[in-house]
């Protein structure tokens, strides 16, 4: 990578997008420390709302400046509540000396109750966010396929919100996304199956997403207003994370202008505690979104997070209850086997069905064996190689990437792309591995992705990239990734074969164990015989009574022993 470019992607990733000490000016903060509501922040702006200045309210009670009405209701909702929990609504209601009819949302944080205002437009009222979210959901639930799923979804946000475009936006296992559903206005150009780069949304934005489930810019053009102070008693920069007024990057900023956006909404799709996606908006001028509005849309997203999230449980279930049924079967075939190492060899085509995969291979004794699309002898040694390289020594070792098993030719990896392996005997190095094809992919990125910033000749990055023209790619040399469930069906797998390996090593162990003492113990037998032998030596006065008597038991003996050496050699021609 361009050294200047790996520069600027360090530096975005560890920019402090929570610390802004400002926030939009579509609002105001005010920030108490309980329990006499002594205000210790406020934002800059603070006197177009109550009339008084900042410093006049500045370690002063919030009961000189809210009715008892709107506090009684701001600590009911904080009683309800957690701390580091998002904002709530607490009221609406009128503050200031023009009485201006505002939405209050709070939230708790670092030991302080934070009050975001926003003023609300005079109009006849509006309907129940309630009301509104169970009408949206009503019009989707009905919908079993996810890709009408999704496109319905886009369509239910644009018409409550009117937002030029509203995008279903899912995150790839790489981090990157790409856009899976599309309502917009004809005039604008379709970005639906576009691509974009992992440094669009760098990990610390990805963080704050999953705590503010809403984020809304009315107005990309917007002057930040400072917050007053904006060091916290302790003297470090006031964390701002939790608000949903707090002042957006200014990196991102220059981003929506770059596309031509200058208002935008997203709201957080979270799945199994990640973020799974953005429903994300975008207008060409600036637009306000009523906060009952977005209440809706923020139920509305719960709906969305929690139906996926459902989905995906489902899918775990039935790949689990398949892979379940052919481990079982694994198991008890095994367990019947004589040397379980070694029938392991013959159950090729069931360990395929164990780990969805396109082929499998086993090295026991440095012998190859496989089934399905797997590699061919010839890359045992390669394979080999990568595990010594990759092998922690905890379990499973895995790659989507013909290039990180195969890198001096992984144009001869025959299409093999993705690998699983599993270590069965370290000391031995018998592994099992699990393979899946490449996926030749032609990506439609939005722009370039190796140029995500605009840099200048001392390689300084001087802001994000200009251009969202779609710029094609073909992808080769990669699978479809091993997923967590992949990886937990692996690791049960392991398990069960583990404790087979380690029952027949017992066997084995074992049955060389008796072998060394029958050994001995017919050692023993036939120097007894042989000092037997050296008595009948000195047996010379005997009668013939006693002659014949122990003839007999001599012939006896001998016809024992070969009767037993009849049923060994028997035994082992089977």
């Amino acid at each position: 990578m361009n050294p200047a470019l790996e520069r600027a992607l360090q530096d975005c990733a560890n920019e402090p997008i929570h610390l802004s000490g400002a926030i939009q000016p579509h609002g105001y903060l005010i920030s108490c420390q309980l329990p006499d509501w002594t205000i210790r922040h406020v934002s800059a702006n603070v006197e177009t709302l109550t009339g008084a200045t900042p410093e006049d309210m500045l370690r002063h009670s919030l009961r000189e400046f809210l009715t008892d009405d709107l506090i009684q209701a701001i600590a009911e909702t904080i009683g309800f509540g957690e701390p580091g929990a998002p904002p709530q609504r607490a009221a609406v209601g009128n503050i200031g000396p023009m009485a201006n009819l505002c939405d209050i949302s709070v939230h708790v944080a670092d030991g302080l109750v934070h009050i975001e205002v926003e003023p609300q437009p005079r109009s006849a009222g509006e309907r129940s966010p309630t009301v509104v979210a169970q009408t949206m959901i009503a019009r989707v639930a009905g919908s079993d396929d996810i890709d009408d799923f999704n496109q319905r979804v886009a369509e239910q946000v644009r018409l409550l919100t009117g937002y030029d475009r509203v995008m279903v936006y899912r995150f790839r296992h790489d981090d990157s996304g790409e856009v899976v559903a599309e309502s917009r206005d004809a005039a604008l150009p379709a970005y639906l199956g576009l691509r974009y780069p992992q440094s669009d949304i760098p990990v610390q934005a990805r963080m704050l997403y999953l705590r503010n489930r809403i984020r809304v810019i009315p107005d990309a053009t917007y002057v930040p207003v400072p917050i007053l102070p904006d060091r916290d008693s302790h003297g470090g920069a006031l964390d701002l994370a939790q608000m949903a007024l707090r002042s957006v990057s200014p990196v991102h900023l220059e981003y929506l202008a770059n596309m031509g956006v200058v208002a935008s909404m997203s709201i957080s799709i979270v799945s199994g505690g990640r973020l799974w996606g953005l429903i994300a908006c975008h207008h060409r001028t600036p637009r306000r979104v009523p906060p009952g509005v977005r209440a809706a849309a923020d139920m509305f997203g719960l709906f969305v997070s929690m139906r996926i999230a459902s989905r995906e449980q489902q899918d775990a279930v039935l790949l689990e209850e398949r892979a379940r049924a052919a481990r079982d079967t694994l198991a008890l075939r095994l367990e019947n086997a004589a040397d379980p190492r070694f029938a392991l060899q013959s159950e090729l085509g069931l360990l395929n069905r164990a780990v969805e995969s396109d082929g499998v291979g086993l090295v026991q004794a440095g012998h190859w064996y496989s089934a399905g699309r797997a590699p061919d002898e010839t890359r045992l040694p390669v394979l080999l190689d990568w595990l010594r390289r990759s092998n922690t020594g905890t379990g499973a070792v895995s790659t989507e990437q013909t290039s990180d098993w195969n890198p001096s030719s992984p144009e001869d990896a025959d299409g093999i792309a993705g690998v699983l392996a599993l270590p069965l005997d370290l000391a031995r190095e018998e592994w099992l591995f699990f393979f899946r094809c490449e996926q030749v992919e032609e990506v439609r990125w939005a722009g370039r992705p190796d140029t995500p910033f605009l840099i200048d000749h001392d390689g300084n990055k001087i802001g994000p990239r200009a251009s969202f023209s779609a710029w094609h790619e073909t992808v080769r040399g990669s699978s479809s990734p091993w997923s967590d469930a992949d990886r937990r069906i692996a690791g049960r797998l392991y398990a069960m074969l583990r404790e087979r390996y380690r029952r027949g090593a017992l066997h084995a162990e074992l049955g060389d164990m008796g072998a060394r003492r029958v050994r001995l113990d017919v050692s023993e037998q036939r120097t007894r015989l042989l000092q037997l032998s050296e008595l009948l030596e000195g047996l010379v006065h005997v009668s013939p009574q006693e002659a014949t008597q122990l003839s007999d038991r001599i012939n006896k003996l001998e016809s024992d022993l070969q009767s037993m050496i009849g049923t060994a050699s028997a035994a082992n021609a089977n």
